[in-house]
């Protein structure tokens, strides 16, 4: 038994439950909670698997392809933007 708790104090327990709760209350109490420690179990082997995954050398990617360079904005653009400029200065 959890916490050195005999049959006469698991019975004990359940009652005051029963009467603080009432009798509807309890099973969504219990579902409840067996959700969360079902989401919580599911959530640390995710974090377990993600942490595996990147210790192991065989899943990382060795060499990845480079990058392409990103080309500088075209001359037309800069003279755009001149423009528009001096058109606002020329208003």
């Amino acid at each position: 038994m959890p916490f050195n708790l005999g049959p006469m104090e698991m019975i004990l327990v359940m009652l005051v439950l029963l009467l603080v709760f009432g009798a509807k209350r309890l099973p969504e109490l219990g579902s409840g909670l067996g959700r969360g420690i079902r989401e919580f179990r599911r959530s640390m082997k995710d974090i377990q698997e993600d942490v595996t995954r990147q210790d192991d050398p065989s899943r990382q990617i060795q060499n990845p392809a480079p990058r392409a360079p990103v080309p500088p904005p075209a001359e037309t653009t800069r003279t755009q933007t001149e423009q528009s400029r001096q058109t606002a200065r020329d208003r």
